[in-house]
């Protein structure tokens, strides 16, 4: 469909420039106009062969004619003669460079033949000639993701992305060149140390990713083995472990990493964090989290923590304020409306409470539904696959 609108397009952008150059070169006016007329009813008709015999006609009298080759070339490209319209458009792009949508139709028709690391220099130059030419564009980036230039074609979508930020497959095959690179980065680090720190903490986060949290500390615990004063290292290790409800572990990691960066609040927070879980002090958890807070104040989990630890002091004046403000950073997480459902009505502001609640049902509802539809795509594609 893409290639056909396009070839469709260029025939009626470059038409009448085939009138208009044909009379500047003084050839037979006559008999070109009735061959042109006659190969335009000829595609209106779909006789896509009876239109290129017309034009192919007109070349023989007038074989100076640039958007002669141009729409001849259109007319292969829509049989899918990739071969044939390649050859047409060079011949003419030979007469007259200055063609850009043929150069761009020449890029394609290479493309849809293999040709990639020809069809490169033909798209670029269609759109050097005309920035605004998107299916080019396209085609280019799908060009250049053929020929593994990732980085040349992230440029490209980055581009498209700005003008066309609807556009689901720009997004797709921006993603797809993300993961492209980022194997091409994986690959690059392993072949200078399988063994580095780094290649561990990579390994544990793709293992986090896929909920193996069991072989992620493994990993982490051999970086942190390796580089026991690196930032960052125990912190990630903590995080494993409080996702295996590890608690002492995961909160003798945070403390190893507040020992190596003092500044962490993340850290500081988790530690108030696992105090909370271990039902342990109210106050020693306000006092870890009012301390992160206060180095991070745009940190919304721990206001959220902090307000639960508030709500065991019996302060839910003060609670609501973090909730309310976790609400307004994260207006899709559930749980802070049913939390801040639960204050306003303790302190008799039932209105307040009730919006909170129908927030809270129905983003409950919108991934019960979501889940509900994924399982039931599991079951239809193993019901397909027997």
């Amino acid at each position: 469909m893409t290639h056909r609108l396009l070839a469709t397009f260029l025939m009626v952008l470059l038409l009448p420039d085939l009138l208009r150059l044909q009379a500047q070169t003084g050839e037979d006016d006559a008999r070109v106009q009735e061959l042109y007329g006659q190969a335009k009813a000829a595609q209106s008709r779909n006789d896509l062969a009876g239109a290129i015999s017309k034009y192919e006609e007109i070349l023989r009298i007038a074989p100076r004619l640039g958007p002669a080759y141009n729409n001849v070339g259109a007319l292969y490209f829509r049989q899918r003669d990739y071969q044939k319209a390649a050859a047409t458009l060079e011949q003419g792009l030979k007469i007259n460079p200055a063609m850009p949508s043929a150069s761009a139709l020449l890029g394609i028709s290479l493309f849809e033949m293999g040709e990639y690391a020809k069809a490169r220099p033909r798209l670029e130059a269609a759109l050097r000639a005309n920035a605004g030419d998107a299916n080019a564009q396209m085609f280019l980036v799908k060009d250049l993701t053929k020929l593994g230039d990732y980085e040349a074609a992230a440029v490209q979508l980055r581009q498209l992305a700005g003008t066309q930020a609807k556009n689901q497959e720009v997004w797709y095959l921006l993603a797809k060149v993300y993961m492209k690179l980022s194997e091409q980065s994986l690959a690059k680090m392993n072949s200078i140390d399988p063994n580095s720190v780094v290649a561990h903490e990579l390994s544990a986060e793709m293992m986090e990713a896929m909920n193996n949290y069991d072989g992620a500390v493994v990993e982490l615990k051999k970086a942190v083995e390796m580089a026991p004063q690196r930032s960052g290292t125990h912190y990630k290790l903590g995080d494993a472990y409080l996702a295996l409800s590890q608690l002492d572990s995961a909160s003798e990691q945070f403390h190893a990493e507040l020992a190596v960066d003092p500044a962490n609040c993340m850290a500081r927070w988790r530690i108030g964090s696992v105090v909370l879980l271990k039902n342990g002090s109210p106050e020693e958890a306000l006092a870890d989290m009012n301390q992160a807070l206060s180095q991070c104040p745009s940190l919304t989990d721990a206001r959220v923590d902090r307000a639960r630890a508030l709500i065991k002091l019996d302060r839910n004046a003060e609670a609501v304020k973090d909730l309310e403000a976790a609400v307004k950073a994260d207006p899709n997480e559930a749980s802070t409306h049913f939390l801040l459902a639960k204050i306003y009505r303790t302190l008799g502001r039932a209105q307040e409470a009730q919006a909170e609640m129908q927030a809270f049902t129905r983003l409950e509802e919108s991934a019960r539904a979501a889940a509900a539809e994924r399982a039931q795509e599991v079951i239809k594609n193993k019901e397909t696959a027997h």
